[in-house]
């Protein structure tokens, strides 16, 4: 065999090699992130759901603590819905007080579920009182935030001067990169106006962070993706991620769709008693309708 023959097979070796190498790298990596035990549970109490029209829900829950599995309430929980017919992203904040029956535990916050039974709890309360099957999710502790945010460099946002007092490190307003401990501070404000501004904000920041991964170099993301794979837990497997990833990365969604949930103008927050505390009432049939249009059929959606 001449040199150049074992050249030329040598590169074609060397090329498939390296990515079959990394894949199975991140592979190992991703399994670990993978939540067995969750995951069973998960499936016991939500049958599997199939793609409908394309389209993908995951739900994303911020955790108050550090522990992902239970005992600690969401604090944050979004709907991100991939569709894939439309080429589009959106996203569903979920207010943390809204008053729902949660199986075996009676009418409570919603934010509670997850204290309750984790995530398969929290999946199966959406289910009963939404209407929407969902069999995926992602959770990251606020310190786990912390260090995603740092991991991408920052995020940009334009800081408003009514939150600037709120967030320590941040001088005035106007656009600007924080860090992962402004951006959480940013995205815990809540006595600057209201708790539906603070979930406006949580969606801002995942906006911004999309917005900052979009543009990262394939070289840059493998290694920012290292990092992040070791503060997140979740029931996908790894070859799923894999191609959720892909789909997601391609889209260059530079301004998501949003939703807060229940929405304005139907939805009643008030003290209900003392042993619950404020709460957030809501006109069950109105918000499952337009909740039901935004995620499945987005054309038909004219809520204001």
């Amino acid at each position: 065999m001449s040199t150049f023959k074992k050249i030329v097979i040598g590169l074609i070796i060397f090329v498939i090699a390296v990515p079959m190498i990394a894949f199975g790298y991140f592979y190992f990596k991703l399994n670990s992130m993978y939540d067995k035990d969750t995951a069973k549970d998960i499936k016991s109490k939500i049958q599997k759901v199939e793609d409908k029209n394309g389209i993908t829900n995951i739900l994303l829950a911020g955790v108050d603590g550090n522990n992902l599995d239970k005992g600690n309430r969401s604090d944050s929980m979004m709907i991100l819905t991939i569709d894939d017919k439309n080429n589009d992203i959106r996203i569903t904040s979920l207010a943390r007080d809204t008053y729902v029956d949660i199986p075996g535990y009676g009418e409570q916050k919603l934010t509670h579920a997850y204290a309750y039974g984790g995530p398969a709890l929290l999946l199966e309360t959406i289910d009963k009182n939404f209407g929407i099957k969902i069999d995926k999710y992602a959770a990251v502790s606020f310190n786990s935030f912390e260090k995603i945010i740092d991991t991408i460099g920052g995020v940009e946002i334009d800081v408003l001067p009514k939150e600037v007092s709120h967030i320590p490190g941040v001088d005035g307003p106007g656009k600007q990169n924080l860090d992962g401990k402004e951006a959480l501070a940013y995205s815990r404000i809540r006595y600057a106006d209201d708790a539906y501004h603070r979930d406006n904000r949580q969606r801002t920041v995942l906006q911004a962070a999309y917005n900052k991964l979009s543009n990262t170099s394939s070289g840059d993301l493998i290694e920012l993706g290292n990092t992040i794979i070791g503060y997140t837990k979740t029931n996908i497997p790894p070859m799923e991620i894999f191609n959720l990833a892909t789909k997601v990365l391609k889209m260059h969604t530079s301004n998501f769709a949003q939703l807060e949930f229940p929405l304005d103008g139907h939805r009643d927050g008030k003290i209900l008693n003392q042993e619950k505390g404020w709460v957030i009432l809501w006109d069950k049939e109105y918000n499952n309708k337009e909740l039901h249009k935004f995620i499945y059929d987005y054309k038909s959606f004219k809520a204001q």
